[in-house]
This record gives C-alpha cells, sequence and structure tokens, in this order.
C-alpha cells in the first residue's frame, strides 16, 4: 500500500481514539471547558450510560458568534497561543483537540451565547460534517449534546461496557471534577433520576459539608484536615485516619491546580506518610489539593492529562511525604478526632478481670528490666504520682482504682484492671477505655528506638558477645544491611560462613535475656518473615526490635505501670496504631454503656 496522506475526517476520527474512550471521557472534555470559561454551574444530562445522549450545560462566558465554528476545527483554542504559553499552563484543556474528536464519532450540537452578546447561535455536526451557524435560544453560557456515540464506528462502540457501568464512570468522574471546585455546582441526572447533587459552597465553613455530600459523613467524621506551605508549593486538603483505612483505593483523590490527576509520585508520597501507621494491605483514604506555580509543573504529559511531571519531582516527594508524615504524628490520645478502634457492643462474652498487682509483686519486666523497657521507667521527669493507688475490691473481686485519680485531666484517663492479661481496662470522663498493652508499649518503644537511631546511637557493649548461627545466604543478606544495623545501634561481626558475633547492641535493649532476643530480632529480618511493611531498612529492623521486646499478653502489670503506660502513650507520636497499623485503644462511651443497660427508658 502506498504512503498518503489521510483526509481531515480520518484524523479526527484517530485523535477521537487517544481522547474519547468512553462516554465518561466526553463529559471530562466538557465539564472541564466549562469550567475553563468560569462557570458556575454546570448540569449534565445523559441517557442510555451516555451513548445516547451526554448533554452538557452551563453558565460560563460563552463563545462569541464569530467563533463558534472555529471552535470545531482541529487545534484552536483561545487558551495558549504560543510555545511559551506551554510552560506555565493553568487552564484545565489547551489542545484544542476535544470538541473535532467528539464530533467526528458522533451526532453533535452546541449552541452558545458570548457574555457580550445579545443573542445565541448553534451549529450541528453529523460524524465530522459541520452545518453552518444558526440563530438560537439560549442564556449566556454554553449547551452541547452529543448522541449516538460511535454510531459512525461500530468497531469502537461494541467495546464500550453495559449502560450500567458506563454510568458508574460518569458518576466517579463528575465527584472528582466537583471536589475540584467546590466554588461550582454540579448537577448529574439520567432521565428522571438525579444521580449527584452538589450545591457550590455557601461559606468558608461549608467545605467539609460539601465533601460530605460527595464522598460521605464517614470519611468527613474520621478525617484529620491538612494545610502546609513552603515557597511556591501548598498542600491543604483531608487525610483519612489510619484507622479508617480501606481495602482499595477508591477513596484517593488528588489535584495539582485544580486538575484532578493520579499521578503516581504523590500517591507514592503519601503512602509513605501513613507507612508507620497503615495496617499491611490496607489503603489510606485522603482528597488532597497540591497548588504550585505553574512554570514548575508540566501538564502536558499524559494524552488524557492524568499524570503530571515536576520540574523537581524529589523535592515534591519529600514536601507531601513529610506533611503528610507530621500530621500523622498528632495522632495520639487527646489529639485523634476519634478513638482508633471501634468498639464492638453487639455481643457480649465472659470476660474475666485480673486483680492489678501490688507494688511487692514481682514486676512483668523481671528483675532486670530497666530503661524504657519498665513502663514505669519511661515516664522518668514526668509528674505522676509514684505512690499506688489504693484498692477497692467488691464481693465481685473487682479491683478498681478511687475515683480522686485525675482522669479528667488525662485522656486516657487512669487505669482499672487487665483483661484477660491482655488489654488494660482504664476509665476517663467520656467513659471506659481499652487498650491493647502490647500495641500500645510497642509503638512506645519504636518511637523512642527511632528518636535515639543514626550514627550517634547509644550503644552497650556485651561483655560476653553473643553468637548466631545462620545459613550462609541469611547471613549474606544480613550483612548487606550492615549500615542499617549500625545505625540501630549493633555492632555486628562475620566470625565464620555460619556464624555471626554481636559484639554491642541499642543501649535500650533489656540487660535481662539479651541473646534469645538478638536471635529472634536476627531470624524475623534475615528470613523476611516480620509482619512489618516499614520501607526504610533501618525502620523495619527497629520495628522489629519494639515488637519484640514489647510487653505480650498475660504479663501481669501493676497499677502504676498500666497508668505509666497511658501517660507515655498520651506523649508518643501515632500512638493510636502500632507499628502494623493495628489500633492501640478504644473508647466505650458513656452514653453506650447507658445504652447497652437501656438506661434512661
Amino acid at each position: 500500500m502506498p504512503i498518503r496522506v489521510l483526509d481531515n475526517h480520518l484524523i479526527d476520527q484517530i485523535a477521537a481514539g487517544e481522547v474519547i474512550e468512553r462516554p465518561a471521557s466526553i463529559v471530562k472534555e466538557l465539564v472541564e471547558n466549562s469550567l475553563d470559561a468560569g462557570a458556575q454551574s454546570v448540569d449534565v444530562e445523559i441517557e442510555a450510560g451516555g451513548v445516547r445522549l451526554t448533554r452538557v450545560r452551563d453558565d460560563g462566558c460563552g463563545i462569541p458568534v464569530a467563533e463558534l465554528k472555529l471552535a470545531l476545527s482541529r487545534h484552536a483554542t483561545s487558551k495558549i497561543a504560543s510555545a511559551d504559553d506551554l510552560g506555565a499552563i493553568i487552564t484545565l484543556g489547551f489542545r484544542g483537540e476535544a470538541l473535532p474528536s467528539i464530533a467526528s464519532v458522533s451526532r453533535f450540537e452546541i449552541t452558545s451565547r458570548h457574555v457580550h452578546e445579545d443573542r445565541a447561535s448553534s451549529i450541528s455536526v453529523d460524524g465530522g460534517q459541520i452545518g453552518e451557524p444558526s440563530p438560537a435560544a439560549h442564556p449566556t453560557g454554553t449547551t452541547i449534546e452529543v448522541r449516538d456515540l460511535f454510531y459512525n464506528l461500530p468497531a469502537r462502540r461494541k467495546f464500550l461496557r453495559s449502560e450500567v457501568t458506563e454510568q458508574g464512570h460518569i458518576v466517579r468522574l463528575l465527584e472528582r471534577l466537583a471536589l475540584s471546585r467546590d466554588d461550582v455546582a454540579f448537577r448529574l441526572r439520567s432521565g428522571a433520576r438525579t444521580l449527584l447533587d452538589a450545591p457550590a459552597r455557601s461559606n468558608a465553613g461549608g467545605a467539609a459539608q460539601r465533601l460530605a455530600r460527595i464522598v460521605g459523613r464517614e470519611f468527613v467524621d474520621s478525617a484529620i484536615e491538612l494545610d502546609h506551605s513552603a515557597g511556591p508549593v501548598r498542600i491543604s486538603g483531608w487525610i483519612g485516619a489510619p484507622a479508617a483505612a480501606r481495602a482499595t483505593s477508591d477513596m484517593q483523590f488528588w489535584f495539582v491546580n485544580g486538575r484532578a490527576v493520579r499521578d503516581r509520585l504523590l500517591m507514592n508520597a503519601v503512602r509513605l506518610g501513613y507507612r508507620d501507621v497503615m495496617y499491611s494491605g490496607r489503603q489510606p483514604a485522603y482528597v488532597l489539593y497540591l497548588d504550585i506555580d505553574p512554570t514548575l509543573v508540566d501538564v502536558n504529559a499524559h494524552p488524557q492529562k492524568l499524570e503530571v511531571r515536576f520540574r523537581d519531582s524529589r523535592q515534591i516527594h519529600d514536601f507531601v511525604f513529610r506533611a503528610v508524615e507530621r500530621k500523622l504524628a498528632g495522632t495520639r490520645p487527646g489529639l485523634s478526632a476519634v478513638p482508633p478502634g471501634a468498639a464492638n457492643t453487639g455481643q457480649y462474652e465472659q470476660t474475666r478481670f485480673s486483680h492489678p498487682v501490688d507494688d511487692a509483686a514481682p514486676s512483668a519486666f523481671g528483675a532486670g528490666a530497666q530503661g524504657v523497657w519498665a513502663i514505669a521507667e519511661t515516664l522518668r521527669g514526668i509528674s505522676t504520682d509514684p505512690r499506688p493507688h489504693e484498692m477497692e475490691t467488691g464481693g465481685d473481686g473487682f479491683a478498681g482504682a478511687h475515683a480522686g485519680h485525675a482522669a479528667g485531666t488525662q485522656p486516657l484517663g487512669s487505669a482499672l484492671a487487665q483483661v484477660h492479661g491482655t488489654y488494660i481496662l482504664a476509665q476517663n470522663e467520656q467513659g471506659l477505655v481499652l487498650v491493647d498493652m502490647h500495641a500500645a508499649h510497642e509503638r512506645v518503644l519504636y518511637e523512642k528506638l527511632k528518636a535515639q537511631s543514626g550514627s550517634s546511637a547509644p550503644m552497650q557493649a556485651l561483655l560476653v558477645p553473643v553468637t548466631v548461627e545462620m545459613k550462609v545466604d541469611e547471613l549474606d543478606a544480613l550483612m548487606a544491611q550492615g549500615e542499617e544495623w549500625r545505625a540501630a545501634g549493633f555492632e555486628l561481626e562475620r566470625f565464620a560462613p555460619e556464624t555471626l558475633v554481636v559484639r554491642a547492641v541499642p543501649a535500650l535493649l533489656p540487660a535481662d535475656d539479651i541473646p534469645a532476643l538478638v536471635r529472634e530480632v536476627i531470624g524475623d529480618v534475615a528470613s523476611d518473615s516480620a509482619s512489618h511493611h516499614l520501607d526504610s531498612a533501618t525502620d523495619r529492623l527497629l520495628g522489629t526490635i519494639a515488637c519484640r521486646s514489647a510487653i505480650h499478653a498475660h504479663r501481669r502489670l501493676t497499677l502504676p505501670e498500666m497508668n505509666a503506660l497511658l501517660r507515655q502513650m498520651e506523649q508518643t507520636p501515632r500512638a493510636d496504631q502500632c507499628n502494623h497499623g493495628r489500633p492501640t485503644w478504644t473508647q466505650i462511651s458513656l452514653h453506650e454503656l447507658d445504652r447497652m443497660f437501656l438506661r434512661g427508658r
């Protein structure tokens, strides 16, 4: 076949294959044009999932009569004029491809009235054949009707999904567009049904209400507001509490200068920000906006403009990561919007309360426990009552603290007892608090280890070095991580092909059973069997140490030790979750307790 120049209509149909994938693509292009035109209200109507009809009406500035036919020409646009304009794009559209591409694969009609003109005009296009403008009745703004999508390309039409599926894509798309501009009213209808109705934000305090209408009240109630700036960059929006993580990434929204994107660099930065508090396999929920100097970002990097390129991608990645990480550091008792664990009040089983141990009893951490590894010692320098609480034991054997304890000044309240040797039961002004003592202690230890890690991490030399036998390949992998182990406070030496010698360990490790602990940590990290998902090798190692060293179930604690752990949780960053992302505590309110026992009815 000889080389030939394709006719314009065929060129438009080829271009439509890149721009118009399905009816939702049409809605995206037309609504973005409406927003660029300054619309304050956008109405979308669809039939048969947008295949039979897609109509978009706006109240923007409109198109002058003299330019209406020109707007249907390929690469005709009012948004850029030279190559220099591509370096600082501030509009959503700029290529001039959408209208001619849509018109080439549908029965198309555009009616518009410019803000400075007295009358409207209309042009019809049938399969790429452009008619002449004719007078029409229309208020200021533009209405575009797209009928019978792909009627002239049966091969493309047969790849469309069911009406319900295509309708779902349109709903999700318009939700993203509505999130990008809360100052614009959006409405989507299919026949007589309203699929989306998002009025414009009425005041500064209406942002959360508008957000709730689109993504749901559940997200808003557990979300943490974020607003941080640095130079020409600002990040704002909402990030979901770690306890509200989801199984899928369907609640992740990114907007760069008002443009909805699915950018891998930004998504990865947020994921890293959650790495210390997210349960493995779960996905964070967020609605985030990045405002940046247009000259520092290239939006012409993807056919559908779903990805962007930053001039300094490393700096943007770190900016987003740090902003999210620092905000999540405040997820600890007293600062969290809601308790991280949800109390299940639907089923109750027989519960066993253990009496707190008196001070004369053996410590839960053994006689040799010291430093942060004995909970009561973690509060050195913090003003707490060192005396054991007086106990009142009723006929049921339940041991509780006097009400005189200042629980009202402490978010987690005052410890009452242990439950099944695993949980701490406490009371505060709101009601009862349940704390997973292992998960809580693990977080406290992990944050302390992180704070002391690095080149100056305190170490303690072992009088008798610990020898660990390992497989050759496992030891090879471990020695390859020598810098991470050294940063964590370990001094390791390969004594033989299958023998590792540990000569020094972090100063925070308990002195009572270092060999066993070292063997467990090395075994976990070397075999990659630890359940941690932290991305940094050093953080992973520290997390494993904290997990292995934290108190475990069936260790009896004294009341001062329990209260010491509660106070330390209140001061520890990210204490709402353990290193694996599991919640460390939950609240059962007095209202819930009254409801359980039908009080007040």
